[in-house]
């Protein structure tokens, strides 16, 4: 056990607990030490926290990180002793993946162990009885029921049994083509960006039976969708993409024949509209969730038996849908990349991710990207608005669910907007609003367009040209932009109103705004908060998530004097003026 070393920059807690601090001298070295087998909770100024658990530990395992180098990491930069009682947890729990394994023997599926005793144990679970065959002669192994390889990871896992997938995958039809060395669209070079190249490798693991499954954890602009077009091209096969809507379906269809010598006609698009199989097949989740009663099939999920697939991508991961993790779970002879900008699911199905899908198998910190220059340095404000005295009235009568709204939609808002719009006349600006009636009188109000799920998608795509060309200086968006939108040009973005306390969409929301600017890379991200009312409770939780991903959050309070008038802002125009020089 080591001695108090106060010089040491990490305090190990017996809560799984470790907190870091920034200012140190080697604080870069011990954090990209701790990524390796800890999850960040918090990265604000001064101490970041993070948090071991068994999941954190079975994704280390995945990536062959030890828990003796665990152990010895934190042994070496700790200032007290570590707890005894956290040693014997990591040991636990971080020698747990590996122990099962599921491998292809004699053209059969089945778990292998060392232990006997963990085989009498898993013999006796109910919830894995019909899943399981016959055993091996010698108890060290059992044979799995046919097409039951998805879901007796899934069992497992949420039994505290990780299981190490080593049954390797189907090749699937193979697909030649090679990318780009310029753009098609404007013959810029291409090429990936060294933390896109190694994420490639990473994910592709030589080819080994353990390569071709798992998550890449990156922020929104970092590239992802590259990324994955960097695995396509190194695994050279028939590949399916699942995204979130058909603008994002559109939108992959034209990075890929952007950045690949792939044609028109080898992509397919399967939405509502349209019912392309082709060798690259493109689709949202909400047509594979389809059914024409509750109780009905889900029509579509036949795609996943169309083609031989040799790739299924999941873009957004954090976003797949109950039923396609149940269709996920019969495609486990498929290589299966994720992508996401964060693995936070407000269901708590992060261990399924992992079973379904595979190990994080990439996650690279936003402020790390930010500092390289790969994305654009965010200055994130909160403005707290008054609601005026009848709406404060109205507020304080009404039930709890139409408190938000109205907090949402407090008019004194739009007087606030108008000062952040003629503070970056020359800037591309998103204006962000969860109601759609908020949204029309914004619109109203500055003449600008309304883009809502409603907007025609000829319409969609015209007002996404006019505003990445320059033409458009202020787009006016509904929860259609949340995700998978490519809205190069924003940099600043005014949120109206938001999803309760939804992290999911804080982070795509900032995602909108965060692709590199040029020579002065900086963006703004705007949240208009009724003050003292649910809304600003609701914030305080979607704020967590850019705090913990190292933002400085600054918040402005504004005041009614007796007159009625809105008091002037302090805290942004200081903001505005620290950036600009």
């Amino acid at each position: 056990m080591i001695a108090h070393r106060p010089d040491n920059p990490l305090i190990v807690q017996s809560d799984r607990t470790l907190l870091l601090e920034v200012s140190h001298p080697a604080f870069e070295d011990v954090r990209d030490e701790l990524a390796r087998f800890a999850e960040l909770v918090k990265s604000p100024e001064h101490i970041h926290t993070y948090r071991i658990t068994p999941l954190s530990l079975w994704n280390a395992s995945a990536s062959g990180v030890t828990c003796a180098e665990i152990t010895a990491t934190l042994e070496r930069w700790s200032k007290y002793p570590v707890p005894q009682n956290l040693i014997q947890e990591i040991q636990d729990h971080g020698t747990r993946y590996g122990k099962l394994r599921l491998v292809n023997k004699d053209g059969r599926l089945a778990l292998e162990m060392d232990d006997r005793g963990l085989f009498y144990e898993l013999e006796n679970q109910r919830s894995l009885q019909s899943l399981l065959a016959e055993p091996y002669p010698d108890l060290r192994g059992i044979y799995l029921q046919s097409g039951m390889r998805g879901e007796v990871k899934l069992q497992l896992i949420r039994l505290g049994h990780p299981v190490q997938d080593m049954a390797g995958f189907k090749p699937g039809d193979p697909l030649a083509f090679e990318l780009r060395p310029r753009l098609a669209g404007s013959g810029k070079r291409f090429g990936l960006r060294p933390y896109q190249q190694a994420a490639v490798d990473v994910f592709h693991a030589g080819g080994g039976p353990e390569g071709g499954a798992g998550v890449l954890v990156l922020p929104c602009g970092a590239g992802k969708t590259v990324i994955a077009i960097g695995c396509m091209a190194r695994l050279q096969t028939r590949t399916l993409v699942l995204t979130t809507n058909v603008t994002a379906v559109k939108q992959w269809k034209q990075e890929l024949l952007d950045k690949t010598t792939l044609r028109d006609e080898d992509i397919g698009l399967y939405t509502g509209d349209s019912k392309e199989i082709c060798p690259v097949t493109i689709a949202t989740y909400q047509i594979l969730t389809y059914r024409k009663t509750k109780g009905a099939p889900f029509e579509h999920f036949k795609i996943f038996e169309a083609a031989n697939w040799g790739l299924v991508i999941h873009d957004e991961v954090h976003m797949l849908p109950a039923p396609v993790f149940r269709a996920v779970a019969e495609l486990q002879a498929k290589r299966r990349l994720g992508l996401t900008a964060t693995l936070v699911r407000e269901d708590g199905k992060e261990e399924d991710v992992f079973s379904l899908i595979g190990p994080k198998r990439v996650d690279v910190p936003w402020k790390t990207l930010e500092a390289s220059g790969f994305i654009a340095t965010a200055h994130c404000l909160e403005i707290r608005v008054p609601l005026p005295p009848d709406e404060r009235m109205e507020y304080a009568v009404a039930e709890q669910r139409q408190r938000f709204r109205i907090a949402s939609e407090n008019s004194l808002k739009m007087k606030v907007m108008d000062e952040l719009l003629a503070g970056h006349p020359d800037q591309s600006i998103l204006v962000i609003g969860q109601y759609l009636e908020q949204l029309r009188i914004i619109g109203e109000r500055l003449g600008a367009p309304v883009l809502t799920g409603q907007t025609p998608e000829r319409e969609r795509e015209e007002l996404y040209r006019q505003f990445k060309a320059g033409e458009l200086k202020v787009l006016i968006v509904s929860k259609v932009a949340n995700f998978a939108i490519d809205l190069p040009d924003a940099s600043v973005a005014i949120q109206m109103s938001g999803t309760f306390g939804s992290r999911q969409e804080e982070a795509q929301r900032l995602g909108r705004i965060l692709r590199p600017k040029g020579v002065r890379n900086i963006s703004y991200f705007y949240s208009l908060i009724s003050r003292d009312t649910t809304e600003q409770e609701f914030a305080r939780n979607r704020q967590l998530f850019l705090t913990e991903q190292g933002y400085s959050y600054l918040i402005e309070s504004r005041y009614l004097d007796e007159a009625g008038r809105l008091s002037e802002p302090v805290v942004w125009p200081k903001l505005l003026e620290d950036t600009a020089t």
